[in-house]
């Protein structure tokens, strides 16, 4: 069934805007280091600094353009663990030039390369397609013919795209041992069409950017076309894109293959949610660890991609001096799954996942609500990558003032006032049942800290889209919300707020379609808030 076209699955204005801000922002940050001096070449085509720019023949002979990092002064015969790191999605080969020479200080070979079909490596882009995983072994197989690397002690790593590609990798390259992929994917269909919604500044940001910095494959273009246009005729074949893009489907692979592989990510990735990562982490079998940071897509690494100091790089290099060089630094005895809070910066350590917010408490949404939709609210998840780095930096998280937004439009369930702080952690839960006049149409749940004046900091939100249902007649609901670590002080309480419309997301609401909230007495409704133990 194809959707009827409206005009309201156009791109909103606020959504445009956004992206449009972002693509700036992103290119000027990607064109910046391409203006370099190429380096000063010195012995064995070394330059000054130790680097390298080479290239290495990939899958099908397509150039990939590279650069290299060795330990200075290297020992004639001496072997040295190997890090491979595959650009970023629209990032030029220099991205990793700060991480790759601290890490060449610290005795490995590093050779970073350009992912096919963006800048001047060949190819077109194949979105962590069979191709990008056939290169990654075509860049070790080089590493190891042409560098004083360790064939034994392989090691891959990258932010977003490049930790997509590792994690594919390592499911099928038995020589990588250990990978650190931060602000990726595990399930590629969980991350921008999650709730079966379409993350549409999510998906406008990585076109618009492949398309600026590369050539997009006429795969991805359709695709992508499909997705945006919400064409259903096409879902299941988009599904299965996604799924052989997705380190999950190979997850067996992985596991047989047993690399030591570390996940990190932002609290507010509007990229990749960190749901995913999480569920992806229970499911791993050989040496793992998980690390969530507050921020925004990329945003927790992009210090160190600097130079700066830099906790989740810092993390990664311990990572691989223990998994590659054997060294006893007692990364392996920490707890393995580590969060900061984005209320107090602070650390906490857990032995798994499901240990991280065992209390719940559930907020009732008693009696039965109905709001029209087609309105945004005021209510919404702000703009990508921007509103959650506000949160990391300033703890500025988007904001509502609960009391003011429109019943007409909102459902709004309230808990009591907290007579001590409640430390949410984890990912809540939304269980209700809905009744629409429509067949299709998309709802977007937000929970909110309330302070005493009523202004609500957002502490997490999911889409929920529903297609071929029949009119008038109830059907359930189960909505996970996006994981998150946050503080509710004393005094305050959580606002579960439900609308229709959001900058974020397509919509799926037909002209005047009205959506009902009931709790029936065999089946009451409720959110699910994971709370730390006290």
């Amino acid at each position: 069934m194809v959707l009827p076209h409206r005009a309201h699955h156009a791109w909103r204005t606020t959504t445009v805007g956004s992206v449009s801000a972002a693509l700036v922002a992103g290119a000027a940050f990607g064109l910046a280091p391409a203006a370099q001096a190429a380096p000063v070449a010195g012995p064995s085509g070394a330059s000054a600094t130790g680097v390298r720019f080479v290239d290495i023949p990939g899958e099908g002979g397509t150039v990939l353009k590279a650069n290299v990092f060795a330990p200075k002064d290297a020992d004639p015969g001496a072997r040295y663990p190997s890090i491979v790191l595959p650009t970023s999605w629209a990032m030029p080969q220099i991205e990793y030039v700060a991480q790759a020479q601290k890490l060449a200080d610290d005795g490995y070979v590093v050779v970073s390369y350009n992912s096919r079909g963006f800048w001047q490596s060949g190819g077109e882009i194949e979105t962590a397609g069979p191709k990008d995983i056939a290169d990654a072994s075509k860049v070790i197989d080089w590493t190891l013919a042409n560098t004083p690397a360790d064939p034994t002690k392989v090691g891959m790593a990258g932010v977003s795209y490049g930790a997509g590609i590792s994690l594919l990798a390592a499911g099928h390259d038995k020589r990588i041992k250990a990978v650190a992929a931060l602000s990726g994917w595990a399930d590629l269909i969980d991350s921008i069409y999650s709730g079966r919604t379409q993350h549409v500044q999510a998906a406008a940001l990585l076109g618009g950017a492949g398309a600026l910095t590369g050539r997009p494959s006429a795969e991805l273009q359709q695709t992508l076309k499909d997705f945006l246009a919400s064409n259903l005729d096409k879902e299941d074949e988009m599904i299965a894109w996604g799924a052989k893009r997705s380190p999950v489907t190979h997850l067996d692979r992985i596991n047989e293959n047993g690399a030591a592989i570390m996940l990190g990510n932002a609290w507010g990735d509007t990229l990749f949610p960190p749901n995913q990562y999480a569920e992806f982490y229970e499911r791993l079998t050989g040496p793992k660890r998980l690390e969530f940071r507050p921020g925004d897509h990329a945003t927790a690494e992009a210090t160190g991609l600097l130079g700066l100091p830099n906790d989740t790089w810092t993390s990664t290099r311990r990572w691989f001096d223990h998994h590659l060089k054997g060294e006893a630094n007692g990364i392996d005895k920490e707890q393995p799954v580590q969060l900061k809070s984005r209320s107090t910066g602070g650390y906490e350590g857990y032995p798994d996942w499901k240990s991280v917010g065992p209390t719940r408490k559930k907020i009732a949404m008693a009696g039965t609500t109905t709001i029209r939709t087609n309105v945004d609210s005021g209510a919404n998840g702000g703009i990508a990558i921007l509103s959650n780095a506000l949160d990391q930096f300033l703890k500025i998280p988007p904001t509502a003032s609960v009391p003011l937004l429109p019943r007409r439009y909102t459902g709004v369930w309230q808990s009591e006032r907290y007579a001590s702080d409640q430390r949410v952690r984890g990912t809540a839960k939304l269980h209700t049942t809905l009744t629409s006049t429509k067949e299709s149409g998309t709802l977007v749940a937000y929970l909110y800290d309330v302070g005493p004046l009523g202004l609500g900091k957002l502490v997490s939100n999911a889409p929920y889209t529903f297609h071929g249902k029949t009119p008038g007649k109830p059907f359930g609901v189960d909505l996970e919300l996006f994981s998150t670590a946050y503080d509710v002080p004393a005094g305050h309480r959580l606002a579960l707020v439900v609308d229709t419309v959001d900058p974020l997301y397509i919509e799926h609401n037909p002209s005047g379609a009205q959506l009902t909230f009931s709790s029936p007495a065999a089946d009451p409704s409720y959110v699910s808030v994971p709370l730390r133990e006290q």
